[in-house]
């Protein structure tokens, strides 16, 4: 949802995900504005097996689901995703370990994260990879990690 340009030919979009939810509308000062996702991934994948070669790329986002209590025909769930909330751990482990996988040495991995239903220090216990640096500032969190060039 944060990206400027989803079309961008320099970015790779991977999602397990595809289509478009419609979730009726909602009413603004100019009207009814429709709620609408559209999930259209360039790879269609799962991020704990990411499809990719070792050392593919200078820059991951990771930008997993951070809901693990949500309706799974929910607007947040069709929008954003859904951890299941009895592997979450393994699975977020098991994403950042693919992250580095495919990060060329010295890659950077930037890492955006949710706090509303799970601590970012829960998350942050999945891994062994320590962030650089990191805005502290709101619930949404993102964090800057960096591939050595021994890995």
């Amino acid at each position: 949802m944060f990206w400027w340009d989803k079309c961008n030919p320099d970015v790779t979009f991977l999602d397990k995900r595809v289509g478009q939810f419609n979730f009726g509308s909602y009413t603004t000062a100019k009207g009814a504005v429709p709620r609408t996702v559209t999930v259209n991934p360039d790879v269609v994948g799962d991020f704990r097996d990411l499809p990719f070669a070792d050392e593919s790329f200078y820059m991951v986002v990771f930008d997993p689901p951070h809901l693990v209590h949500a309706g799974q025909s929910s607007w947040l769930a069709k929008k954003y995703g859904v951890l299941d909330p009895d592997t979450w751990q393994d699975d977020l482990s098991r994403g950042f370990s693919e992250c580095m996988r495919v990060l060329k040495p010295n890659g950077t991995l930037i890492f955006k994260w949710n706090t509303e239903q799970i601590k970012l220090s829960e998350v942050l216990a999945t891994t062994e990879f320590k962030p650089l640096f990191g805005d502290k500032r709101a619930k949404t969190r993102w964090l800057v990690f960096m591939k050595d060039d021994k890995s």
